[in-house]
Protein backbone atom coordinates (compact mmCIF):
# COMPACT_ATOMS: atom_id res chain seq x y z
CA UNK A 1 0.00 0.00 0.00
CA UNK A 2 1.60 3.36 -1.25
CA UNK A 3 2.68 5.57 1.74
CA UNK A 4 0.65 9.17 2.43
CA UNK A 5 4.29 11.06 1.00
CA UNK A 6 4.07 8.66 -2.26
CA UNK A 7 0.27 9.74 -2.58
CA UNK A 8 0.47 13.50 -2.34
CA UNK A 9 3.71 13.37 -4.90
CA UNK A 10 1.66 11.12 -7.40
CA UNK A 11 -1.00 14.06 -6.33
CA UNK A 12 1.40 16.90 -7.08
CA UNK A 13 3.20 15.57 -10.34
CA UNK A 14 -0.59 14.92 -12.20
CA UNK A 15 -1.54 18.67 -11.05
CA UNK A 16 1.64 20.04 -12.78
CA UNK A 17 1.35 17.36 -15.85
CA UNK A 18 -2.24 19.00 -15.73
CA UNK A 19 -2.85 21.48 -18.47
CA UNK A 20 -3.69 25.15 -17.15
CA UNK A 21 -3.29 28.88 -17.97
CA UNK A 22 0.03 28.71 -16.25
CA UNK A 23 1.56 26.06 -18.50
CA UNK A 24 0.42 28.19 -21.14
CA UNK A 25 1.26 31.37 -20.84
CA UNK A 26 4.53 29.89 -20.12
CA UNK A 27 5.18 28.98 -23.95
CA UNK A 28 8.65 29.66 -25.20
CA UNK A 29 7.78 33.05 -27.69
CA UNK A 30 3.96 33.31 -26.40
CA UNK A 31 3.84 36.53 -24.92
CA UNK A 32 5.83 38.21 -28.22
CA UNK A 33 2.36 37.52 -29.89
CA UNK A 34 -0.15 37.63 -27.18
CA UNK A 35 0.08 41.48 -26.69
CA UNK A 36 0.22 42.41 -30.05
CA UNK A 37 -2.49 40.48 -30.81
CA UNK A 38 -4.85 41.96 -28.28
CA UNK A 39 -4.01 45.28 -29.18
CA UNK A 40 -5.03 44.47 -33.26
CA UNK A 41 -7.94 42.67 -32.69
CA UNK A 42 -9.67 45.26 -30.48
CA UNK A 43 -10.73 47.45 -33.37
CA UNK A 44 -12.76 44.45 -34.60
CA UNK A 45 -15.36 44.60 -31.93
CA UNK A 46 -16.11 47.90 -32.40
CA UNK A 47 -17.06 47.99 -35.96
CA UNK A 48 -20.33 47.03 -36.35
CA UNK A 49 -21.70 48.60 -33.41
CA UNK A 50 -20.08 51.75 -34.46
CA UNK A 51 -21.21 51.03 -38.26
CA UNK A 52 -24.96 50.92 -36.72
CA UNK A 53 -24.74 53.46 -34.47
CA UNK A 54 -23.42 55.72 -37.12
CA UNK A 55 -26.30 55.05 -40.10
CA UNK A 56 -28.79 54.79 -37.53
CA UNK A 57 -27.42 58.41 -37.01
CA UNK A 58 -27.56 59.36 -40.32
CA UNK A 59 -30.41 57.56 -42.00
CA UNK A 60 -32.80 57.33 -38.67
CA UNK A 61 -33.25 53.61 -39.77
CA UNK A 62 -32.49 50.66 -37.61
CA UNK A 63 -32.85 48.61 -41.09
CA UNK A 64 -30.34 50.53 -42.85
CA UNK A 65 -27.80 50.51 -40.11
CA UNK A 66 -28.25 46.88 -39.80
CA UNK A 67 -28.04 46.29 -43.89
CA UNK A 68 -25.01 48.70 -43.86
CA UNK A 69 -23.18 46.67 -41.15
CA UNK A 70 -24.61 43.57 -43.38
CA UNK A 71 -22.99 44.47 -46.24
CA UNK A 72 -20.10 44.55 -44.07
CA UNK A 73 -20.44 41.66 -42.46
CA UNK A 74 -20.92 39.48 -45.53
CA UNK A 75 -17.83 41.02 -46.97
CA UNK A 76 -15.83 39.95 -44.48
CA UNK A 77 -17.47 36.66 -44.45
CA UNK A 78 -16.64 35.72 -48.16
CA UNK A 79 -12.72 37.43 -48.31
CA UNK A 80 -11.70 36.47 -44.63
CA UNK A 81 -10.88 32.50 -45.93
CA UNK A 82 -9.52 34.26 -48.51
CA UNK A 83 -7.22 36.14 -46.44
CA UNK A 84 -6.35 32.97 -44.23
CA UNK A 85 -5.31 31.10 -47.41
CA UNK A 86 -2.82 33.39 -48.32
CA UNK A 87 -1.69 33.27 -45.27
CA UNK A 88 -1.04 29.93 -45.01
CA UNK A 89 0.77 29.94 -48.19
CA UNK A 90 2.98 33.47 -48.46
CA UNK A 91 2.88 34.40 -44.37
CA UNK A 92 1.17 35.93 -42.18
CA UNK A 93 3.05 39.32 -42.61
CA UNK A 94 2.73 39.49 -46.43
CA UNK A 95 -1.00 39.05 -45.72
CA UNK A 96 -2.03 41.55 -43.23
CA UNK A 97 0.09 44.79 -43.53
CA UNK A 98 -1.54 45.67 -46.93
CA UNK A 99 -4.84 44.40 -45.50
CA UNK A 100 -4.62 46.47 -42.47
CA UNK A 101 -3.47 49.75 -45.08
CA UNK A 102 -6.77 48.96 -47.11
CA UNK A 103 -9.13 48.47 -43.93
CA UNK A 104 -7.92 52.07 -42.61
CA UNK A 105 -8.66 54.09 -45.73
CA UNK A 106 -11.88 51.77 -46.24
CA UNK A 107 -13.31 52.96 -42.71
CA UNK A 108 -12.48 56.55 -43.44
CA UNK A 109 -14.55 56.95 -46.90
CA UNK A 110 -17.20 55.10 -45.22
CA UNK A 111 -17.51 57.31 -42.23
CA UNK A 112 -17.03 60.58 -44.47
CA UNK A 113 -19.49 59.12 -47.07
CA UNK A 114 -22.15 58.70 -44.12
CA UNK A 115 -21.49 61.90 -42.61
CA UNK A 116 -21.76 63.50 -46.18
CA UNK A 117 -25.49 62.10 -46.62
CA UNK A 118 -24.30 59.78 -49.39
CA UNK A 119 -27.60 57.45 -50.91
CA UNK A 120 -28.09 53.87 -49.22
CA UNK A 121 -26.53 52.28 -52.39
CA UNK A 122 -23.41 53.86 -51.93
CA UNK A 123 -22.68 53.39 -47.96
CA UNK A 124 -23.44 49.40 -49.44
CA UNK A 125 -20.54 49.97 -51.93
CA UNK A 126 -17.98 51.40 -49.55
CA UNK A 127 -19.30 48.41 -47.23
CA UNK A 128 -17.75 45.83 -49.21
CA UNK A 129 -13.88 46.52 -48.66
CA UNK A 130 -14.41 47.62 -45.26
CA UNK A 131 -15.22 43.94 -44.51
CA UNK A 132 -13.24 42.51 -47.33
CA UNK A 133 -10.23 44.22 -45.52
CA UNK A 134 -10.74 43.36 -41.63
CA UNK A 135 -7.75 42.06 -40.49
CA UNK A 136 -7.90 38.24 -39.58
CA UNK A 137 -5.22 38.34 -36.17
CA UNK A 138 -7.53 35.97 -34.23
CA UNK A 139 -7.41 33.50 -36.37
CA UNK A 140 -3.83 34.53 -36.90
CA UNK A 141 -2.62 34.27 -33.24
CA UNK A 142 -4.56 30.73 -32.76
CA UNK A 143 -2.64 29.55 -36.33
CA UNK A 144 0.82 30.78 -33.72
CA UNK A 145 -1.04 28.74 -31.17
CA UNK A 146 -0.88 25.50 -32.90
CA UNK A 147 2.39 25.58 -34.36
CA UNK A 148 3.72 26.22 -30.58
CA UNK A 149 1.73 23.69 -29.15
CA UNK A 150 1.82 20.77 -31.87
CA UNK A 151 0.21 17.62 -30.32
CA UNK A 152 0.13 19.27 -27.20
CA UNK A 153 -3.32 19.17 -24.40
CA UNK A 154 -2.34 22.33 -24.20
CA UNK A 155 -4.14 23.10 -27.78
CA UNK A 156 -7.83 23.10 -25.71
CA UNK A 157 -6.51 25.42 -22.89
CA UNK A 158 -5.04 27.36 -25.89
CA UNK A 159 -8.74 27.47 -27.70
CA UNK A 160 -10.37 28.61 -24.16
CA UNK A 161 -8.02 31.63 -23.58
CA UNK A 162 -8.11 32.88 -26.84
CA UNK A 163 -12.36 32.73 -26.57
CA UNK A 164 -11.56 34.71 -23.40
CA UNK A 165 -9.46 37.30 -25.11
CA UNK A 166 -12.13 37.69 -28.10
CA UNK A 167 -14.67 38.18 -25.33
CA UNK A 168 -12.48 40.49 -23.03
CA UNK A 169 -12.41 42.36 -26.77
CA UNK A 170 -16.46 42.46 -26.99
CA UNK A 171 -16.45 43.76 -23.23
CA UNK A 172 -14.30 46.43 -23.83
CA UNK A 173 -15.03 47.23 -27.76
CA UNK A 174 -18.45 47.78 -27.68
CA UNK A 175 -18.79 49.81 -24.61
CA UNK A 176 -15.74 51.98 -25.74
CA UNK A 177 -17.47 52.42 -29.71
CA UNK A 178 -20.84 53.30 -27.83
CA UNK A 179 -19.51 56.07 -25.31
CA UNK A 180 -17.42 57.62 -28.26
CA UNK A 181 -20.64 57.90 -30.62
CA UNK A 182 -22.71 58.81 -27.82
CA UNK A 183 -20.75 61.03 -25.43
CA UNK A 184 -18.73 62.06 -28.64
CA UNK A 185 -19.53 62.58 -32.09
CA UNK A 186 -21.59 59.35 -33.74
CA UNK A 187 -18.43 58.70 -36.26
CA UNK A 188 -16.17 58.83 -32.98
CA UNK A 189 -16.43 54.85 -32.93
CA UNK A 190 -15.19 54.09 -36.44
CA UNK A 191 -12.88 56.60 -36.14
CA UNK A 192 -10.93 54.96 -33.18
CA UNK A 193 -11.72 51.54 -34.92
CA UNK A 194 -9.14 52.68 -37.85
CA UNK A 195 -6.79 54.34 -35.84
CA UNK A 196 -6.72 51.31 -33.57
CA UNK A 197 -6.82 49.01 -36.05
CA UNK A 198 -3.59 50.65 -38.34
CA UNK A 199 -1.33 50.63 -35.26
CA UNK A 200 -2.18 47.23 -33.64
CA UNK A 201 -1.99 45.36 -37.40
CA UNK A 202 1.27 46.92 -37.73
CA UNK A 203 2.74 46.11 -34.47
CA UNK A 204 1.79 42.54 -34.87
CA UNK A 205 3.02 42.07 -38.14
CA UNK A 206 6.40 43.04 -36.92
CA UNK A 207 6.17 39.92 -34.91
CA UNK A 208 8.54 38.02 -37.70
CA UNK A 209 9.95 35.61 -34.76
CA UNK A 210 6.74 33.42 -33.81
CA UNK A 211 4.75 33.34 -37.48
CA UNK A 212 4.04 29.98 -38.73
CA UNK A 213 6.18 28.67 -41.32
CA UNK A 214 4.07 28.70 -44.44
CA UNK A 215 3.34 26.92 -48.01
CA UNK A 216 6.56 28.46 -49.81
CA UNK A 217 8.91 28.37 -47.30
CA UNK A 218 8.15 24.07 -45.85
CA UNK A 219 7.42 20.63 -46.96
CA UNK A 220 3.87 21.51 -48.22
CA UNK A 221 5.19 23.64 -50.97
CA UNK A 222 5.54 20.48 -52.49
CA UNK A 223 2.09 19.32 -52.15
CA UNK A 224 -1.27 20.84 -54.04
CA UNK A 225 -2.75 23.08 -51.06
CA UNK A 226 -6.82 22.67 -50.91
CA UNK A 227 -8.94 24.17 -49.59
CA UNK A 228 -9.91 23.31 -45.46
CA UNK A 229 -13.02 23.77 -46.30
CA UNK A 230 -13.07 20.40 -48.46
CA UNK A 231 -12.74 18.87 -45.02
CA UNK A 232 -16.57 17.86 -43.96
CA UNK A 233 -16.35 18.67 -40.02
CA UNK A 234 -15.16 22.23 -41.41
CA UNK A 235 -18.13 22.62 -43.07
CA UNK A 236 -20.34 21.45 -39.89
CA UNK A 237 -18.60 23.81 -37.81
CA UNK A 238 -18.98 26.36 -40.25
CA UNK A 239 -22.96 26.07 -39.89
CA UNK A 240 -22.67 25.93 -36.17
CA UNK A 241 -20.67 28.83 -36.31
CA UNK A 242 -23.34 30.45 -38.40
CA UNK A 243 -25.40 30.02 -35.75
CA UNK A 244 -22.97 31.58 -33.12
CA UNK A 245 -23.17 34.74 -35.44
CA UNK A 246 -27.09 35.10 -35.39
CA UNK A 247 -26.58 35.40 -31.45
CA UNK A 248 -23.79 38.31 -31.71
CA UNK A 249 -25.58 39.95 -34.50
CA UNK A 250 -29.20 39.89 -33.30
CA UNK A 251 -28.08 40.86 -29.75
CA UNK A 252 -26.19 43.88 -30.77
CA UNK A 253 -29.25 45.28 -32.76
CA UNK A 254 -32.25 44.37 -30.80
CA UNK A 255 -30.04 46.21 -27.68
CA UNK A 256 -29.36 48.76 -29.17
CA UNK A 257 -33.38 49.11 -30.23
CA UNK A 258 -34.63 48.47 -26.59
CA UNK A 259 -32.60 50.69 -24.52
CA UNK A 260 -33.44 53.54 -27.70
CA UNK A 261 -37.23 52.56 -27.20
CA UNK A 262 -36.63 52.96 -23.17
CA UNK A 263 -35.23 56.27 -23.50
CA UNK A 264 -31.78 54.84 -21.98
CA UNK A 265 -29.08 54.32 -24.89
CA UNK A 266 -26.33 54.72 -22.90
CA UNK A 267 -27.11 51.59 -21.06
CA UNK A 268 -27.00 49.68 -24.59
CA UNK A 269 -23.21 49.10 -24.18
CA UNK A 270 -23.74 47.45 -20.28
CA UNK A 271 -26.12 45.23 -21.44
CA UNK A 272 -23.84 44.11 -24.25
CA UNK A 273 -21.22 44.00 -22.04
CA UNK A 274 -22.79 41.79 -19.20
CA UNK A 275 -23.43 39.76 -22.30
CA UNK A 276 -19.70 39.51 -23.28
CA UNK A 277 -18.51 38.94 -20.07
CA UNK A 278 -20.68 35.90 -19.14
CA UNK A 279 -18.58 34.90 -22.69
CA UNK A 280 -15.49 35.62 -21.00
CA UNK A 281 -16.21 33.91 -17.43
CA UNK A 282 -17.24 30.85 -18.87
CA UNK A 283 -14.32 30.52 -21.63
CA UNK A 284 -12.01 30.97 -18.26
CA UNK A 285 -14.12 28.26 -16.59
CA UNK A 286 -13.68 25.87 -19.89
CA UNK A 287 -9.86 26.35 -20.18
CA UNK A 288 -9.60 25.27 -16.08
CA UNK A 289 -11.39 22.32 -16.59
CA UNK A 290 -9.62 19.29 -17.06
CA UNK A 291 -12.22 17.77 -19.67
CA UNK A 292 -13.15 13.68 -19.13
CA UNK A 293 -16.05 14.26 -22.27
CA UNK A 294 -15.47 14.09 -25.81
CA UNK A 295 -15.35 17.56 -28.01
CA UNK A 296 -17.62 16.51 -29.95
CA UNK A 297 -19.96 15.66 -27.15
CA UNK A 298 -19.05 18.96 -25.68
CA UNK A 299 -20.29 21.02 -28.58
CA UNK A 300 -23.83 19.39 -28.93
CA UNK A 301 -24.20 19.52 -25.15
CA UNK A 302 -23.29 23.10 -25.33
CA UNK A 303 -25.07 23.94 -28.23
CA UNK A 304 -28.10 22.59 -26.79
CA UNK A 305 -27.96 25.06 -23.82
CA UNK A 306 -27.24 27.97 -25.75
CA UNK A 307 -30.68 27.54 -28.06
CA UNK A 308 -32.50 27.14 -24.66
CA UNK A 309 -31.24 30.21 -23.32
CA UNK A 310 -31.48 32.20 -26.71
CA UNK A 311 -34.87 31.16 -26.58
CA UNK A 312 -35.95 33.42 -23.46
CA UNK A 313 -34.66 36.77 -24.96
CA UNK A 314 -37.48 38.17 -26.92
CA UNK A 315 -39.81 37.45 -23.64
CA UNK A 316 -37.61 40.13 -21.77
CA UNK A 317 -39.07 43.51 -21.22
CA UNK A 318 -36.86 44.97 -18.15
CA UNK A 319 -33.12 46.34 -18.06
CA UNK A 320 -32.84 43.97 -15.22
CA UNK A 321 -34.51 40.47 -16.83
CA UNK A 322 -32.58 41.51 -20.12
CA UNK A 323 -29.02 41.72 -18.81
CA UNK A 324 -29.68 38.66 -16.83
CA UNK A 325 -30.85 36.81 -19.43
CA UNK A 326 -27.85 38.20 -21.51
CA UNK A 327 -25.50 36.95 -19.40
CA UNK A 328 -27.05 33.81 -19.56
CA UNK A 329 -26.71 33.36 -23.13
CA UNK A 330 -22.64 34.29 -22.68
CA UNK A 331 -22.05 31.96 -20.25
CA UNK A 332 -23.81 29.40 -23.30
CA UNK A 333 -21.98 30.66 -25.92
CA UNK A 334 -18.03 29.92 -24.76
CA UNK A 335 -18.36 26.11 -24.53
CA UNK A 336 -19.37 25.86 -28.15
CA UNK A 337 -17.34 28.24 -29.53
CA UNK A 338 -14.60 26.92 -27.92
CA UNK A 339 -14.68 23.85 -28.73
CA UNK A 340 -15.47 24.23 -32.17
CA UNK A 341 -12.24 25.90 -32.32
CA UNK A 342 -10.31 23.34 -30.34
CA UNK A 343 -12.13 20.65 -32.73
CA UNK A 344 -10.39 22.04 -36.06
CA UNK A 345 -6.78 21.16 -34.16
CA UNK A 346 -7.85 17.63 -34.94
CA UNK A 347 -9.85 17.95 -38.05
CA UNK A 348 -7.79 20.01 -40.14
CA UNK A 349 -4.07 19.67 -41.34
CA UNK A 350 -0.99 22.20 -40.40
CA UNK A 351 -1.22 23.34 -43.47
CA UNK A 352 -4.71 24.92 -43.75
CA UNK A 353 -5.40 25.54 -40.44
CA UNK A 354 -5.10 29.34 -40.55
CA UNK A 355 -7.71 29.27 -43.36
CA UNK A 356 -10.19 27.32 -41.51
CA UNK A 357 -9.91 29.48 -38.32
CA UNK A 358 -10.75 31.83 -40.50
CA UNK A 359 -13.71 30.21 -42.39
CA UNK A 360 -15.20 29.81 -38.88
CA UNK A 361 -14.40 33.66 -38.26
CA UNK A 362 -16.15 34.57 -41.31
CA UNK A 363 -19.34 32.32 -40.71
CA UNK A 364 -19.71 33.76 -37.55
CA UNK A 365 -19.38 37.37 -39.02
CA UNK A 366 -21.99 36.23 -41.89
CA UNK A 367 -23.90 35.10 -39.50
CA UNK A 368 -24.03 38.05 -37.83
CA UNK A 369 -24.60 39.90 -40.88
CA UNK A 370 -27.91 38.09 -41.53
CA UNK A 371 -28.72 38.54 -37.90
CA UNK A 372 -28.20 42.12 -37.97
CA UNK A 373 -30.51 42.66 -41.23
CA UNK A 374 -33.56 40.51 -40.20
CA UNK A 375 -33.01 41.75 -36.74
CA UNK A 376 -32.79 45.34 -37.56
CA UNK A 377 -36.57 44.72 -40.16
CA UNK A 378 -37.99 43.33 -37.03
CA UNK A 379 -37.22 46.13 -34.88
CA UNK A 380 -38.43 48.08 -37.32
CA UNK A 381 -41.71 46.56 -38.27
CA UNK A 382 -42.33 45.06 -34.49
CA UNK A 383 -40.27 46.75 -32.21
CA UNK A 384 -37.60 45.81 -30.30
CA UNK A 385 -38.76 42.70 -28.51
CA UNK A 386 -39.65 41.05 -32.16
CA UNK A 387 -35.50 41.07 -32.65
CA UNK A 388 -34.68 38.84 -29.83
CA UNK A 389 -36.17 35.98 -32.22
CA UNK A 390 -33.29 35.78 -34.50
CA UNK A 391 -30.81 34.10 -31.87
CA UNK A 392 -33.68 31.52 -31.18
CA UNK A 393 -34.15 30.66 -35.15
CA UNK A 394 -30.42 31.06 -35.89
CA UNK A 395 -29.21 28.80 -33.33
CA UNK A 396 -32.16 26.12 -33.67
CA UNK A 397 -31.43 25.41 -37.00
CA UNK A 398 -27.16 25.00 -36.31
CA UNK A 399 -28.36 22.66 -33.35
CA UNK A 400 -30.12 20.65 -35.61
CA UNK A 401 -27.28 20.52 -38.38
CA UNK A 402 -25.17 19.84 -35.75
CA UNK A 403 -26.82 16.71 -34.21
CA UNK A 404 -27.66 15.35 -37.63
CA UNK A 405 -24.46 15.31 -38.79
CA UNK A 406 -21.99 14.48 -36.06
CA UNK A 407 -20.29 12.04 -37.46
CA UNK A 408 -18.37 14.36 -39.32
CA UNK A 409 -16.92 15.92 -36.53
CA UNK A 410 -14.77 12.58 -35.96
CA UNK A 411 -11.16 13.34 -36.75
CA UNK A 412 -9.81 10.94 -39.35
CA UNK A 413 -7.32 8.12 -38.69
CA UNK A 414 -3.56 9.10 -39.31
CA UNK A 415 -3.23 6.17 -41.81
CA UNK A 416 -5.90 7.96 -44.13
CA UNK A 417 -5.38 10.56 -46.74
CA UNK A 418 -6.75 13.73 -46.27
CA UNK A 419 -7.27 16.72 -48.48
CA UNK A 420 -6.14 15.01 -51.54
CA UNK A 421 -2.68 14.05 -50.19
CA UNK A 422 -2.14 16.67 -47.39
CA UNK A 423 -1.06 14.90 -44.28
CA UNK A 424 -3.56 15.11 -41.25
CA UNK A 425 -2.58 14.57 -37.85
CA UNK A 426 -2.54 11.78 -35.50
CA UNK A 427 -6.33 11.46 -34.02
CA UNK A 428 -7.60 12.73 -30.26
CA UNK A 429 -9.26 10.95 -28.09
CA UNK A 430 -12.98 11.07 -28.90
CA UNK A 431 -16.63 10.36 -27.20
Amino acid sequence: MPSAVNTATVATSDAAKRPGYGQLLRTPGAWTFLLPGFAARQPFAMLTIGIVLLVQHTTGSYGSAGAVAAFTGVSMALFAPQSGKLADRFGQRAVLIPGVLVHTVSVSALTALALAGAPLWVLFVAAVPTGASVPQVGPMVRSRWAAKLDGSPLMSTAAAFESVTDEFTFVVGPVLATALCTGVHPAAGLIAEAALTLAGGLLFAAQRGTQPAHGLASAHARVKHVSALSVPGVRVLAVAFLGIGSVFGGMQVSLTAFTESIGQPGMNGLLYGLFAAGNMLAGIAVGAIAWKTGPRRRLILGYAGLTVAASLLWSAHSVVLLGALGLIVGLCIAPALITGYTLVESLVPASARTEAFTWLTGAVALGQAAAVTVAGRLADGYGPSAGFLVPLGGTALALATLVALRSRLLPRPATRTVARGVGHRVPVTVD
